[in-house]
Formats: structure tokens, sequence, C-alpha cells
């Protein structure tokens, strides 16, 4: 009985890897942001912890000079994903639409990427692994869609193709 009972839980138990879990005394150190001004424009965005012990995306997007991005980025060791089949996000936005975006290698130019809403309350959202899809400067690649067995770096982008001011809280980034 007692087997029985220890494989129904293990059988159970949810399993998830921690990308990041944001508290109050997080290292943000390794989070950095990359605006359209790298490429002559006039976004910018900061990334910080409040008070609450969320990370904090926040900014303005400027379409001025062919602006229209801003993005946070967070790189780590390779992890090993081949037993998991999504990313779950918990955050809180401000009704806006994002991108969250996954790279295998760091170093590739191109990105795997999922556009996602927001509602204004926190939320969970749950995004496929196998539906992220390939893109480089805001163009679909023609390749398949992400399929690798590791990840070496996470992004948050915004580019509505709008100026508008974003603020987006992330509470947690975990691997099922």
């Amino acid at each position: 009985m007692k087997y029985l009972l220890c494989m129904m839980t293990l059988l159970s138990s949810d399993p998830t890897q921690v990308i990041f879990d944001f508290n109050k005394n997080s290292d943000i150190g390794s989070w950095y942001i990359v605006d359209d001004v790298v490429m002559g424009g006039r976004s910018s965005g900061s990334f910080k912890l409040n008070t609450e012990g969320n990370g904090t995306f926040e900014g303005d997007v400027s379409l001025e000079n062919n602006g229209g991005f801003s993005s946070v980025h967070y790189k780590f060791d390779r992890m090993d994903i081949e037993n998991y089949t999504s990313i779950n996000l918990k955050l809180k936005g401000d009704g806006k639409q994002y991108q969250f975006r996954i790279k295998s290698n760091s170093a590739d130019r191109y990105s795997y990427i999922i556009p996602f809403s927001t509602t204004g309350e926190m939320e969970e959202i749950e995004i496929p692994l196998k539906d992220m899809y390939p893109s480089f400067r805001g163009r679909k690649l023609d390749q398949p869609n992400f399929a690798h067995d590791h990840i070496e770096e996470i992004i948050f982008l915004i580019g509505n193709k709008r100026n508008e001011s974003f603020k987006l809280l992330i509470d947690r980034i975990v691997l099922k």
C-alpha cells in the first residue's frame, strides 16, 4: 500500500523547472534591456524589482526614427528542456500585447516567438513550446517551429506599431 501511495504521488506531482521566480531578494543583474535605439529609434525601457518583488519591465515605445520596440532579455546557462512541453508565465500586464521569445543558443540572431495578450490582472499564460515559431527582425522565417532540447535565453518584447507606454509585472517563469 505504501508503494502504491508513493507511486501515485510521484505520478500526480506537477514536474516543473523554474527559469526565474521573482521575489524581493532576486538578483536581476543578468536581465538587460535592448531597445530600438540600437537601430536609431527612440524607445526606452527599464527593468527593476518593484516593492512586491515582481520584475517590472516598463517604459515607452516610440515610432520616431523608424523605431518601435523595447525588450528585456535574460541569458542563462544552457537549460535542458527535453522533458518539458510548455512554459508557464505568471504575470500582470497592462492590457497590451507582448511577445515571449526564446533562444536555444543565445548567439543565434533569430528567436522563437509567440505573441500573448494581457488582461490587466495577475494571470498565468501557458505557452506550448511547439507553437513558438522562428522570427528575425519581425519576419517569420521559413524554418520549423521550436523543437530543441535546450534553451539559453528568454525575452519579453513589446512592439505594437504605435507610440505607447507599457508596464509588465513578471512574477514567475516555469517550464512544465
